[in-house]
């Protein structure tokens, strides 16, 4: 005999696992821009991750603890995501930045409704996550992003892009 309990955890399990995700107001639709658009070819990790809203395991990413100046575009679309000023140590194992490229990042609350995702503004891949309120920097915000979803550019190699990360 099932427990009332145990009927009341499998049913909201249930329900939890089958709720489709809700758009934060003004947050645009999550299907890419331009589906004509022809992308960089991905890893079977990167696939996961940007296409499949998987996690790269913390303090595995190759951009956790990088610290140099450049840009952090998309790997999927090349889109510019981040600047390196940005960027900051929380300790969390995965490249976390307090700010993003205006437009480049969209927000939508995740299918449990307790945190709030982040896609490329271009594509629509999954980046990662956002926290508002850790209190880790003036700006209160955390991007926790995935590596797998992430090219690095030398500010050397981002001339044309200089008006953005200086």
């Amino acid at each position: 005999m099932i427990k009332p309990f145990s009927l009341i955890f499998v049913l909201g399990a249930l329900f939890s696992c089958t709720a489709q995700p809700k758009q934060v107001p003004g947050a645009a639709r999550t299907e890419p821009r331009d589906t004509t658009q022809k992308y960089n070819t991905l890893t079977a990790q990167e696939e996961k991750v940007l296409l499949e809203k998987a996690t790269d395991r913390a303090f595995t990413g190759t951009y956790f603890d990088k610290k140099d100046k450049g840009l952090y575009i998309c790997r999927r679309c090349n889109n510019p995501l981040y600047i390196s000023e940005d960027k900051f140590e929380s300790h969390c194992g995965w490249p976390s930045f307090d700010d993003e490229i205006d437009g480049s990042v969209i927000r939508v609350s995740d299918a449990d409704g307790m945190r709030t995702e982040i896609i490329c503004g271009n594509c629509r891949g999954h980046l990662g996550h956002v926290f508002i309120g850790e209190g880790f920097t003036d700006k209160d915000t955390r991007h926790c992003v995935n590596t797998s979803s992430l090219r690095f550019v030398p500010a050397a190699e981002t001339k044309s892009l200089a008006p953005v990360i200086e």
